[in-house]
């Protein structure tokens, strides 16, 4: 019953890149596809690095949003950091089809994700400008840029989903962060890691009550 919009976000899948790539550049070319499909509001779901984004977007676009969705996202430090760290995800290197295949089996261990999750991970070429920029970028923008994501003033209701044993998106963060926002539902899991595996009823559940529930916004 809901049309859903799945755009590549930059670099992935030949996505361009608009300028330095930043959050804030990512949420003006998604208002902007909003702008061309002639939709004025609308649901932002996103996950992992994709949370920078999203909250970019509830931030700089508030008239554009209905309601926020952060699922196994990324979260802002509970404070300015002192120093922050350049690159923060896999070295360029490590970003080819075999080195991914080979150490697969390890992702388990090192990101608490199933090896087999490698066979919807392949071509990595396709997704290698991405994941590079998001490394170089996404990943650190709300470091660098802390005092840019005041979470006090996301305007739309938000539902926050994460895993206590999420090993990519700091589950401690999460639980700091939703404190400071204003309206927020947490949803919180033992289990599941980054991807809540084995959530999945649980979490379109969730998902669709929100969306109903604030559809009219």
């Amino acid at each position: 019953n809901y049309t859903i919009l799945a755009p590549s976000r930059f670099g992935y899948f030949g996505s361009d890149i608009l300028g330095n790539g930043t959050p804030k550049e990512q949420a003006k070319a998604y208002a902007e596809l909003l702008d061309a499909l002639n939709i004025q509001k609308a649901f932002v779901l996103s996950t992992s690095a994709g949370g920078s984004v999203a909250i970019r977007f509830a931030l700089d676009y508030p008239e554009r949003v209905k309601g926020l969705i952060l699922y196994c996202s990324a979260m802002p430090p509970e404070k300015k950091p002192d120093k922050y760290i350049n690159y923060a995800g896999p070295p360029k290197f490590m970003c080819n089809d075999y080195f991914m295949f080979l150490i697969s089996p390890l992702f388990k261990s090192i990101m608490g994700m199933e090896p087999s999750l490698i066979n919807g991970m392949l071509p990595i070429s396709e997704r290698r400008k991405g994941v590079v920029l998001d490394a170089s970028v996404t990943n650190i923008d709300m470091l660098k840029n802390f005092d840019d994501y005041e979470l006090e003033r996301i305007e739309a209701p938000v539902l926050v989903l994460h895993a206590e044993d999420d090993r990519l998106a700091d589950y401690d963060l999460a639980q700091e962060s939703v404190k400071r926002i204003a309206n927020c539902r947490f949803i919180s899991f033992k289990t599941g890691g980054h991807l809540l595996m084995g959530h999945g009823d649980e979490v379109q559940n969730e998902v669709f009550t929100f969306v109903e529930h604030h559809k009219g916004g």
